[in-house]
């Protein structure tokens, strides 16, 4: 569409020059000639070129009234009376760009172009933040389950502050988006939220990468590089999968969650930073903590607020609602002609045991309704992955039937102490643990005196 300029000049010969050249460059023109006549056309201007001196109301009261109702469209002001003052109060006001008369057409052309180009990129960046806000609202995190409301409640609660968030969940159960719907409904939300994939990190590249290098630091380093923290300055960092973090950066973690400073690779200067941290891993830290493999105080620093999300499997309330939404968002994007599921097909996918979580569900909507024929998806359009069946599907269950992997934890520990009389050191031999490994174990299942049974 053509770009729409709105001339407001009193001098009837000088707007009809401008009017032509900007018509001639491919503008559509309104013209006025007084601040009156200009705030019935103001609305539907893409930019505004108004001299200050003008009938009644100046350019400046016009200006000024213009920006109260519409902070978007460019203004841009020329005077015949330029001088520093009338050029500071005009930009003080909201104007674009001055300009002196007399100024050739030339000039004009270049610096409506510009005011243009800057209006556009603002438009764009105002419509992707609109859409990002859009993305991370809570009616986009899709769950009626208790767990998911219990989530998105502590989510609204630690949002606002800068405590520091692990999210702890199965690979595809989103935690990804609770980190940035943390984000984006925090005080940082305009921003940096930089996420890194500590999995994706060799061990000998992951301090340059975290925490940048000094040109000359190593062999290769011909500039100056800023680490991912120095990126997100006064925004969120999300670590996501933590737990594979080597002990050598847990240390340097450590330091940047306790003190918010560090030193770039090479250098001894020590910068300080200001970031939010949100952590996500699908390991058991507690676990990598008696294997001795994550240190105890970076993980005590990182649980300040700990989200556990549960997988799909055990929360199936869930799945009916996550699928409606994935098909709302990708039929017309595929060209699917169904829009809808029946009963008997929400029913197989509740049957499902889903061990790619929602990630697995969205890519089986998508396929199915590539696939799918009719105006609504049926069970038999339902395409579930067709891979060689796991153990447990083979009617090989690795848990006895209805006990959970904590229940039967729990009654190896309690066998094995009544076994062993009640002797922790004993009962850890026969369950190939430390004693310290025992004694954590059994503090987590309330048994504090170690008696066969004890609760």
């Amino acid at each position: 569409m053509k770009a729409r300029v709105l001339v407001v000049e009193d001098e009837q010969k000088l707007r009809r020059v401008i009017q032509l050249e900007l018509a001639a460059a491919g503008y559509e023109v309104d013209q006025a000639g007084s601040a009156e006549a200009a705030f019935q056309l103001a609305e539907r201007a893409d930019l505004i070129l108004t001299d200050l001196k003008l009938p009644g109301l100046s350019g400046l009261e016009m200006l000024a009234q213009i920006r109260r109702q519409n902070s978007h469209t460019p203004i841009i002001v020329m005077t015949a009376f330029g001088t520093v003052e009338s050029a500071v109060e005009a930009m003080k006001a909201g104007a674009f760009d001055f300009l002196p008369k007399p100024f050739s057409m030339d000039h004009l052309m270049a610096v409506v172009r510009k005011a243009l180009e800057v209006s556009a990129l603002r438009d764009e960046n105002r419509q992707l933040r609109e859409e990002l806000g859009r993305r991370y609202q809570f009616d986009n995190i899709i769950g009626r389950s208790a767990a998911m409301r219990e989530i998105l409640a502590t989510v609204t609660r630690v949002a606002p502050t800068r405590a520091t968030v692990l999210l702890a969940g199965e690979s595809g159960t989103g935690k990804d988006l609770i980190a940035r719907a943390i984000h984006y409904h925090s005080p940082r939300r305009e921003r940096p939220f930089v996420k890194i994939n500590c999995t994706a990190l060799p061990e000998n590249l992951m301090e340059s990468e975290l925490f940048g290098y000094e040109k000359g630091a190593f062999t290769g380093a011909v500039a100056t590089k800023l680490g991912k923290f120095e990126q997100a300055d006064t925004g969120t960092v999300f670590l996501d999968e933590i737990g594979d973090v080597p002990a050598s950066i847990q240390v340097k973690l450590l330091r940047v969650l306790q003190e918010r400073e560090f030193e770039r690779l090479g250098s001894n200067k020590t910068r300080q930073i200001d970031v939010r941290i949100v952590a996500a891993t699908n390991a058991d830290l507690r676990a990598a903590l008696e294997q001795g493999t994550f240190r105890e105080d970076l993980y005590y620093r990182l649980n300040v607020i700990p989200i556990n999300i549960l997988p799909l499997r055990q929360r199936k309330e869930d799945i009916p609602f996550l699928a409606e939404h994935f098909v709302a968002k990708h039929a017309a994007a595929l060209g699917a002609r169904a829009t809808s599921l029946s009963d008997e097909a929400v029913r197989c996918l509740r049957e499902y045991h889903w061990p790619g979580n929602v990630r697995e569900l969205e890519n089986v909507i998508e396929r199915s309704l590539v696939l799918c024929a009719g105006e609504r998806l049926e069970a038999d359009d339902i395409k579930l992955d067709t891979g060689p069946p796991s153990r447990s599907q083979r009617g090989e269950a690795i848990l006895p039937e209805g006990m959970t992997l904590d229940e039967y934890e729990q009654a190896l520990i309690r066998e094995a102490l009544t076994r062993a009389g009640g002797n922790k050191s004993q009962a850890a031999r026969l369950l190939g643990l430390t004693r310290n490994a025992l004694r954590y174990r059994l503090a987590q299942m309330g048994l504090e005196s170690g008696e066969p049974g004890a609760s």
